[in-house]
């Protein structure tokens, strides 16, 4: 059971980036899966969500209306399109996964975890 994080990168702020988080050893459509992100000397933060099943996705108020969380069930890959971006966003993003059909903010409450992909947002 692996998660597998990529398309993190370097843009300018109002720029756009996409990262994927890609599913191994199960379906991803049957867990909630969440993106976080942790900044140098800050904690680990909640970004976004898309619940198990049939998708409702949650974000927080920083990236509400810039960031969109979707799923591909047949790659079982989970995405973060992130649009107009800003040098406050510039951290190291993870995904994570739980099996259950909720999602939550607390990276307690999230079992299989992604290696992390850098996101440097320059002005």
């Amino acid at each position: 059971v692996q998660l597998q994080a990529s398309g993190g990168g370097s843009v300018q702020a109002g720029g756009s980036l996409r990262l994927s988080c890609a599913a191994s050893g199960f379906t991803l459509e049957r867990y909630a899966t969440g993106w976080f992100r942790q900044a140098p000397g800050k904690e680990r933060e909640w970004v976004s969500c898309i619940n198990s099943g049939v998708p409702r996705t949650y974000s927080a108020d920083s990236v509400k209306g810039r960031f969109t969380i979707s799923r591909d069930n047949a790659k079982s890959t989970v995405y973060l399109q992130m649009n107009s971006l800003k040098p406050e966003d510039t951290a190291v993003y993870y995904c994570a996964a739980r099996l259950t059909a909720g999602c939550a903010t607390q990276p307690g409450a999230y079992r299989n975890w992604g290696q992390g992909t850098l996101v440097t947002v320059s002005s």
